[in-house]
């Protein structure tokens, strides 16, 4: 009982702070080195650098909050019936926190840089909302099959979702940017200045991930975020236990 307490308090929070931070500056500061350095990564650089930063905060952390590090993925286990919604609040300001801090550290690591990795439309303004709606379906489709309970975690769970984050990347980010995800597009955006299109990297991963879930149940059947919850005895099973 006092391993669920513990579990169910301020650690996941902090793993989910830690691990965002991590995604943000990683992945954002690629984005500043590529500009500041031009070829040094590129496209494909730029897009491994989100997929394997997922992949390993997901193997670190992943078993201790299920490494959302994203709060439309949060939101989408909410929607699915896998998370309980008194956690919601923590693991979204924590995602917030952790991004907004790197991106105030790379502001102040690279003060030249005019974006500091925000994500912008490349094309216009409907075609990003779009591509942005479906690259987050599909992102918490497979999440929600790799996972269990709310928690990625596994052998292969880090592989399946950095690799998606990376092939989305690759395809979406001349277009939209390939965001899926608003904590790490507001924090840049804000700290840069760049908010014009911010809404689309807030309402498209929203809704994207809130669409994956009827998908994932129309695919698996009806009872497969059940099933899921049983077999992980999910935060939210553990909290009523």
């Amino acid at each position: 009982m006092k391993d669920k307490k513990e579990k169910a308090g301020t650690s996941p929070c902090l793993a989910e702070g830690f691990g965002t931070f991590a995604l943000v500056f990683a992945g954002c500061g690629a984005i500043v080195v590529n500009d500041a350095f031009p070829g040094s990564l590129g496209h494909l650089g730029v897009s491994l650098v989100f997929g394997l930063v997922v992949m390993a905060m997901i193997y670190s952390v992943g078993n201790i909050s299920g490494a959302h590090l994203n709060p439309a993925v949060t939101l989408g286990f909410l929607f699915a019936g896998r998370f309980d919604r008194r956690m919601a609040p923590g693991y979204i300001a924590s995602q917030l926190l952790g991004a907004f801090i790197a991106a105030a550290m790379l502001k102040c690591l690279f003060p030249q840089s005019a974006n500091l990795g925000a994500t912008l439309p490349g094309l216009g303004i409907m075609q990003a909302f779009f591509v942005e709606l479906i690259l987050s379906f599909l992102l918490m489709f497979v999440i929600l099959n790799v996972s269990t309970g709310h928690m990625e975690k596994g052998i292969m769970a880090g592989v399946a979702v950095g690799g998606t984050i990376a092939f989305e990347a690759l395809l979406g980010g001349p277009i939209s940017g390939a965001s899926m995800n608003p904590a790490r597009s507001l924090a840049p955006a804000i700290l840069s200045g760049q908010i014009s299109s911010l809404w689309i990297y807030i309402a498209a991963p929203l809704l994207g991930t809130c669409l994956a879930h009827p998908t994932c149940r129309w695919i698996q059947g009806s009872n497969c975020c059940i099933e899921n919850n049983r077999k992980d005895g999910g935060l939210a099973n553990e909290q009523e236990n």
